[in-house]
């Protein structure tokens, strides 16, 4: 890799770890998405990048035309069962088969539940939800046919806490993780592995602009990390290789939560200080 190059997640796997493979990522072409995307790349997948927005695929394209990567995009609204349905036939006729799955594709925004219009419970639901299970039927039936394949699902740590502000998101994403573990339950004889990666608070444009959209929310969220502070991108999706890669050839129906320790129960005391407790008094 020349030294003006950024590096990548999966730079320190071994250079052929997914060679041969074929990877889809759906919102493959920002935060997370472009971080796996770029770490399946680097170690030699041929990557197909599912999201809306074309204008989102330009950078991966150059990078990889530069690169020497074999990477792609198209076009896809993963709420559109038919759309999800050819896209799955076009990639599989051009590439014969399909090895990874990368279900990361995502819409949130922080609004109280007593606001939250129906059009906006059902689009963050067609996109987490819908968009998940279309994709993982479609793509996980060519595995099924080939008896080979990893899913990983994108989750997040409220899928099984729940968080105030974002019971459409939560909602979604609880119903995600119970895809994750059925379909891993039900696959498993046919050598496919589901898996979920739960990441707590990492930069991203999109955070940033729904999630911390001030200074003081910013400030706040990170105080609730115990490790204080927050993940790159790159890092969570260095995890996510993990569980795409050999290294977890037994791993299956987990979630692995990577949240710098934010999900952990809040301490009941200020930690560090002593708890003083008064005298006990003497018996007369």
């Amino acid at each position: 890799m020349a030294t003006s190059e950024r590096a990548t997640a999966g730079d320190w796997l071994p250079s052929d770890e997914f060679r041969g493979q074929v990877a889809v990522v759906t919102g493959g072409g920002t935060g997370l998405g472009l971080e796996i995307s770029r770490g399946l790349a680097a170690r030699g997948a041929s990557v197909v990048v599912l999201s809306r927005n074309p204008a989102h695929h330009g950078a991966l394209l150059e990078e990889g035309e530069r690169r020497g990567w074999r990477v792609e995009a198209r076009a896809l609204d993963v709420r559109e069962a038919p759309a999800v349905q050819r896209a799955a036939a076009e990639v599989l006729a051009k590439h014969g088969h399909v090895d990874i799955l990368v279900n990361n594709a995502a819409g949130n925004f922080v609004c109280p539940s007593e606001r939250l219009s129906a059009n906006a419970w059902r689009a963050v639901l067609g996109i987490v939800l819908d968009g998940t299970f279309y994709c993982s039927r479609d793509f996980g039936r060519a595995m099924l046919a080939r008896k080979s394949g990893h899913i990983l699902n994108v989750v997040a740590t409220y899928a099984w806490t729940g968080m105030p502000g974002v019971a459409h998101s939560a909602s979604a994403k609880a119903g995600v993780l119970a895809l994750t573990r059925t379909l891993a339950a039900e696959w498993a004889a046919n050598g496919i592995r589901v898996n979920a990666i739960a990441p707590g608070p990492f930069e991203s444009e999109g955070s940033a602009a729904n999630l911390w959209p001030s200074e003081a929310a910013r400030a706040a969220m990170q105080s609730r990390i115990p490790l204080g502070r927050f993940a790159s991108a790159a890092e969570i999706a260095r995890h996510s290789l993990v569980l795409l890669s050999s290294l977890s050839g037994w791993v299956t129906g987990a979630c692995l939560t990577v949240d710098g320790g934010a999900s952990l129960p809040s301490p009941m005391w200020a930690i560090g200080a002593r708890i003083e407790r008064p005298a006990k008094k003497e018996s007369p």
